[in-house]
């Protein structure tokens, strides 16, 4: 409990943040599996908090269409609409596209050397098969995108939507599915990015983005109980 208790200190939430953005964390982890029930108490008791900021971060999950609440049912972790996933792929190619054509045009080297220090921790979570580390470091590159455009804000806004595609993403780490194509494609963004090649920067951008359109058949057909 004292280790639940620091983080929270050292991030400087408040409780309702805290509980919001723990739920949130193992809904998008699959900690919380999709299907899985969930009570106001049980999650009260394991955090040590009251039920009011448990039954705020409900209300805000099922907001989000994260949690379902259902009157004499209870509240389920809401299983992975592939319609949201593809709706967060749209807003997301639509908008890195952008990104990467600004990057070209103003990354200069400081935010390259970050992406190529990021894309060397990549292959070095490749090799020795760290691939949740490897997922934490794909979000990491693409923000630092972000990041170097002064579009920071941008970024956390599209996160919002992300939620579906996340749950997506993580059950990659259970199956293996083309992280080296993953790695290479990032690697080969940067390259265009360094040699300010837009246009070919934004198509792989585009491909990039488009890998989860062939992975959710296979994860789909993997996990059926998983998905809506």
């Amino acid at each position: 409990m004292s280790i639940i208790v620091s983080i929270r200190k050292r991030e400087n939430l408040s409780t309702r943040d805290f509980v919001y953005e723990t739920l949130k964390n193992r809904i998008t982890e699959l900690e919380l599996k999709p299907g899985q029930k969930i009570s106001e108490q049980e999650i009260a008791s394991e955090l040590n908090v009251s039920r009011t900021p448990v039954r705020e971060a409900f209300l805000k999950l099922s907001q989000e269409d994260l949690l379902g609440i259902y009157p004499q049912i209870g509240t389920i972790v809401s299983l992975i609409d592939l319609d949201l996933v593809e709706e967060a792929r749209f807003i997301r190619e639509n908008m890195e596209k952008a990104v990467v054509r600004e990057a070209c045009q103003i990354f200069e080297q400081e935010q390259l050397f970050k992406l190529e220090s990021n894309i060397t921790m990549q292959e070095l979570c490749l090799k020795n098969e760290s691939y949740h580390q490897l997922l934490e470091l794909d979000d990491q590159f693409h923000r630092l995108l972000f990041e170097g455009c002064n579009k920071l804000r941008t970024w956390k806004m599209i996160r919002q939507m992300n939620s579906h595609f996340d749950r997506l993403r993580a059950l990659r780490l259970e199956s293996n599915l083309e992280w080296d194509m993953l790695v290479s494609q990032h690697k080969s963004i940067f390259q265009f990015i360094k040699e300010k090649k837009e246009k070919d920067a934004e198509q792989l951008i585009g491909m990039h983005l488009n890998l989860v359109n062939f992975e959710k058949k296979e994860l789909k057909k993997t996990y059926p109980d998983y998905f809506s």
